[in-house]
This record gives C-alpha cells, structure tokens and sequence, in this order.
C-alpha cells in the first residue's frame, strides 16, 4: 500500500473493507473470496494495535463491544412504532383499497408501494453528525443508537448488539448524505430478521449440544438481538432491511415512500428489491399474488405484503386507529402447507424420559424445504387426529419452519391407512417400563440409566447455556457411553486423558483441552448445576429462581412442595418434579459425587420485594417468551392481581404482539402500558 502514514493506511483499508462488505452483505455481490477479506481485517487490526490513537468507533473492526452493564435501558420512539392492520382474502383487501379511496375524496390519483412484509422484529437506528465521544466534524452521520419495537412507545436500547449486524451501517459518510439528500442526523426503520441459511445452521448447533430447536426465524431473530453477549449475537448472522427514513423527531423525510425507499438504497442501506410503486387494486393483487408464489425462494421468511399508499401528504390526513395507520395494510399469507403419507410411527427418548411420537412421512416440498419428519406431541393427540400408520395427512410450516400434522385427509386420491399406532409399554432404548401419571399426556421411561436418558442428559448438561463444556458433543458422548466410560454425568469429572485418548479422533490436544474445559465447569453458578440435573420443567430461568431463593442445594434439597411453590414460577407440578427428583436415592447420590468433584453448591440469595403488592394487572396479545399462564401465575406469586378487563384502577396493561381493544382501552383511560421486559423487571428478573 502506497499510503505514507499510518492514518492514511488505515483509511484507506477501512473503505476498502466498508466497500467489500456492502457487496457481500448488502447487495449479496462479492467481489473477493473470504481469505482475501479476512487478509484485508487482518491489517487493519495491526494498524490498529500499533496506533490505538487512531482507532474510529465506525471501523469494521470494533462492531462487537462489550456488553452492557445493567441490561438494556428503556427508551422513547421519536414517533409510535405501531403495528399493522391485516387483512387475509382478496375481498378484504379491496374493502381497505375502498376505504382508503373514499376517506382522500375523488379526483386525487392516489399511489401505492407494496414491499414484501419480512417475518423479523422492527427496529428504528438513530444516526446523527457527532459520535458521542470523538466529536466527528466530517460531516459524515455516525450509528449512536438502535431500539427495539418494545411496547410500542418506549424500546428497549439494543446498540450493542446493532452494531455486530453487518448490513447495518455503522457510519454513512458525507458523499452518501449528500446523494441521498438525508440530513446529517436522521432515523432509520426497518426489519431484523434472520437468514433461513443462519437459522438452520444455528439449529444444527442447538440438537448438536442436546437443546431444542428453535421455533422459527421470528422467535430466534428476537431472543438473540436481546441477548447480553454481543459475540453471539454477531456469530448468528442477522439482517437488517430499511423501510423508512424519518427526522430525529419522527416526522417523514420524503414526500413519496417510494422516494424514501431509493434514498436509503443510496446511503447503503439493504433495502429489500421486491417492491413496486402501483396505481392499480389489480396491479396490487398482482405483486401479492407473484410474492406469495415466489416466497420459498427468497432464503429468507415473509409472511405477506405490505401495501402503503406512497404520499406522505394523503398518509397525514388518512391517519391513524387507536393501533394502526389507516394508509397501511398487510396482507398475510395463508400457511403453507402440503399433503403425504405416513409411513411410520417412531417415538424419541429425551433426556427427562419422555417419549415422543414422530411421523416418518413420504418427503414433500413444503415452501421449498423438504419434509420427512413431524413431531405428534403424544399419545392424545394421535388419538384425536385418529392417525393411523398409512393414512395421507396434511402438514403445515406456517410461521414456524418446524413442520406440524394438522389433520389427516381422506378422499378417493388419499385412501386411509389400516395400521394402529400402539404406544410402547417399554421404552425402545432400554427396555424398561413406561408410566404416565395421572393427568399427564406423556409417557416416560422410569429407567435414570437408559442410555438415551443419559446421552441426552450430557448433551444437555454439556450445552454453552448449561455448563459450557466445549468440545463434549455428540460424536464424544456417544463413544464414551459405548465405551462405558460415563454411566452419569458425575462421571465426566473422573476421566483423564488415558480414556480420552483411547476415543477415535481424539489426540493430546483435543483431550487436554476437553479435561480444561470439564475443570473450568466447576465454577458454574448453583443455578446452572440446578438446570443442568435436567429436572422436569426446571428451565433456565426457573433454575435463577429457586437458586436465588435458597442459596444452597442443601436448602432447596430439604424444601418441602409448600416452600417449594411460595417461589415465582413454582406450582404444584413443578414442586412436586424437584421433590420426586431429589426423593429418588439414585439421584441424592448423583448430587454427592458432584458435590464431591468440586462443584458449586451455593449462591448469593435475593432480597425479598414487594413492589407488585396491590397492583392490579391486565394482559393483552401474544408475549414474547411467556405465556398468558406464566405471566398471570408470576404475577400473582409477587402479590399482584390479573384482571381480565381495563378500568380507571388497573395499574398496567402488558401488551404483546397483536394486542386487541385492551389496549385501545388503556390508552383511552391513560393506563400505563408496559411491555414483558418491564413486567420481568418489576418481578425481579
């Protein structure tokens, strides 16, 4: 490189790196190979380490910081991100089509944009001229804040994790402004959505380290921008597609969408191509129709359109619902599904005994993945379809890119099957007995050695969210249970480097290495060594729980159900799976020998609050992690009351996504609405 100072050197490779990953991560046009990339980081990050002094917060090398100190700080929306109407059939699309043209009056030629509507999380960038701290005058706008959708009017400050998103702009520079014709300070708005790719791969990560497999794209695209390690964040591969440009106090940039939308093409940001400024309702129906038919071929998930009359102006005085504009509309996809045959009926064996039935189907292309298996939950529902082995079923992805048996079918194409699926008596691994408890709809192998039990109960055990244990995967336990080097996870706290070394593929290295990192697990917190004995229904969160309330395994051993259920998220089931648990002499003995390795064993006990006392609550939409029955049971346990109506004396609406009239009640009655991070962080957690 030809540059004669340092400064000149490192600016010279940060815009060559800056071009390069807008090719490859915005216009998916790479124009070098990821070596050749990586050299060009590579020096960069050499400069930077001789010169730290000329290190800017907007290099490509500092998008993964730390993570933040006390969770992330609530913030104001400069205007409300409000959710959308939606609309399900070409009559009612043509029902808001009218309506929009009778509220603007005749002789005015109204314009609409129809965008795909990506199945994400929406997020608003804040961008401004000076960076918080290095005072930049290159009149270059610099990323200083990114919030989540929230409740709505107030987002949870996610910029930590933003800036590891490598189609986000970490600075737009004064040439691009300038082009664009964007201020110098201006917000973004878009969609954070993750790639099919990244998520599948992500999933074969998650069964490799014995966890469950994420929903779908949505769900995990919204657990991982929340998460506190930034590192993870980065490692999952998000997108992030603009759709709207506003002023720092929310107002339109443009008078078009259609403007706006080119604008932001320019300034660099990934704007999705699939968009289209139309005059006609039919023109419309023809990019729905077009868009639903190409969707399995976009590698990542829509679940519709989005059709937006452009003008800012006739926007303004259409206006707006109690929860929705009235110059928008989405238009969602029916499911997609697809019809096979049932060729067998097997059952799995997870890590607490349970055993699940799961289809062997015939494979079918559903929305361009292939299809051979679906889980049937359990023996009631097999029953309630009236499945039998050879029957022709329809199967659904939906919104979830783990398929589900919705019905079975039958006609005189898809004749019906003639075999009965018998459940088990005895499990399929060991051979030993299968109960069901009462009131229960699944089935168990009592057995605390079967073989799948314990491969499961390791992986899980050795998973990143348990103990971390790096390196103890599935191709590793599963020679040390045929080699009967494990019988239970104390024993992994016994091996040396003999046995690993008498594994395949297991060298020096990758033992020592693999004994490191089983020693470092040690200083797991009691709440992770809870959560990794694989209690039925003891989660992560439960795990913090009944860790902070009794600070040592001793007390919580000794608990008896009613000390048990007076802790949040602790009923009746529960209490009563952690004293069966701790009941059963096989599994006093397990807790020994762990104690016995060296593990931790106690921890720091909460404060008791009272903050919910005498506050009422009510609970409106879906919540993203928990369920109207979690929520109502948390809340009451803190002393709280859930009421199933808004007055002038509830205290809170929680709202979720596609909240309803309670929220346009709340609003009405100026009741405070919260979102479910605020009702977390007003139970304590």
């Amino acid at each position: 490189m030809a540059k004669s100072t340092p400064a000149e050197q490192m600016d010279a490779l940060r815009d060559e790196i800056r071009h390069h990953e807008h090719l490859y991560y915005v216009l998916d046009e790479p124009a070098i190979s990821d070596a050749e990339y990586d050299v060009l980081v590579r020096d960069l990050q050499a400069l930077e380490k001789e010169h730290p002094e000329l290190i800017t917060p907007d290099s490509p090398t500092q998008r993964v910081g730390g993570k933040p100190k006390e969770g992330f700080a609530k913030v104001p929306h400069s205007r409300p991100m409000l959710s959308l109407d939606n609309v399900t059939s070409e009559e009612e699309l043509r029902d808001w089509e009218r309506r929009v043209r009778e509220r603007i009056g005749e002789g005015v030629e109204i314009s609409y944009v129809c965008e795909y509507k990506l199945d994400g999380l929406s997020m608003a960038l804040l961008y401004e001229a000076k960076d918080g701290e290095t005072k930049k005058t290159d009149g270059a706008a610099y990323l200083v804040r990114g919030l989540t959708r929230g409740d709505g009017t107030i987002g949870e400050d996610v910029t930590t994790n933003v800036r590891t998103i490598r189609s986000v702009p970490l600075s737009v520079s004064a040439a691009k402004l300038h082009k664009a014709k964007l201020p110098a300070t201006f917000e973004v708005r878009g969609e954070v959505v993750m790639p099919l790719k990244a998520f599948l791969k992500a999933n074969e990560d998650r069964e490799a380290q014995g966890l469950a497999p994420a929903a779908n794209p949505r769900n995990y695209a919204a657990g991982t921008i929340r998460t506190l390690e930034p590192n993870i964040v980065a490692q999952r591969r998000l997108d992030f597609y603009a759709y709207f440009a506003l002023t720092a106090t929310g107002e339109n940039l443009f008078t078009e969408q259609s403007d706006a939308l080119d604008a932001l093409t320019t300034a660099g940001f990934r704007v999705n191509p699939h968009r289209e400024a139309i005059h006609s309702f039919d023109k419309i129906m023809d990019f729905v129709n077009r868009a639903e038919k190409h969707r399995a071929d976009l590698g990542y998930e829509i679940d519709g359109v989005v059709i937006k009359v452009s003008s800012t102006e006739l926007q303004a005085r259409l206006g707006y619902t109690g929860r929705a504009p009235r110059w928008a509309v989405a238009y969602k996809f029916t499911a997609r599904a697809g019809i096979t045959q049932v060729e067998d009926i097997r059952v799995q064996v997870g890590r607490t005994g349970k055993l699940t039935p799961v289809a062997w189907l015939k494979p079918v292309v559903i929305g361009g993945t292939t299809v051979s298996r679906a889980t049937l939950h359990n023996a009631d529902f097999i029953e309630q379809l009236g499945l039998m082995i050879g029957d022709w079923v329809k199967v659904e992805r939906g919104g979830d890119v783990i398929p589900k048996v919705v019905e079975v079918v039958e006609d005189k194409e898809h004749p019906r099957g003639h075999t009965k699926f018998q459940f088990p008596s005895h499990c399929p691994e060991c051979g030993s007995e299968v109960v069901r408890a009462e009131g229960e709809a699944d089935y168990r192998c009592v057995n605390a050695d079967c073989p799948a039990r314990l491969r499961e109960s390791l992986l899980h055990y050795a998973s990143r969210g348990v103990m971390n244990i790096e390196g103890l995967g599935e191709a590793v336990v599963n020679q040390l249970l045929d080699r009967k080097l494990v019988r239970s996870i104390a024993d992994l706290y016994k091996l040396d480097e003999e046995k690993l070394l008498s594994l395949e593929r297991i060298g020096e290295k990758t033992a020592r290495t693999l004994l490191k990192e089983i020693e470092q697990s040690k200083k797991a917190p009691l709440n992770r060594v809870l959560y990794g004995l694989g209690i039925r229904f003891i989660g992560e969160r439960t795990a913090q729980l009944l860790a902070e309330e009794f600070g040592s395994m001793d007390a919580l051993m000794a608990a008896s159900q009613e000390e048990l259920e007076r802790v949040n998220e602790v009923g009746p089931r529960v209490s009563q799976a952690i004293r069966e648990f701790f009941d059963e002499e096989t599994n006093r003995r397990l807790v020994e020998h762990l104690r016995e390795a060296g593990l931790t064993f106690t921890a720091e006990k909460r404060k008791k609050s009272s903050e919910l006392e005498g506050l009422t609550f009510v609970l409106t939409g879906t919540l993203p992690n928990l369920s109207r029955e979690d929520a109502k049971a948390k809340i009451e346990a803190a002393g709280g009351r859930v009421s199933g109506s808004v007055s002038k004396k509830t205290s809170y609406v929680v709202a979720g996504e596609e909240a309803g009239s309670k929220l346009e009640k709340a609003q009405e009655l100026k009741v405070r609405v919260i979102d479910e991070a605020k009702l977390l962080e007003m139970l304590g957690g």
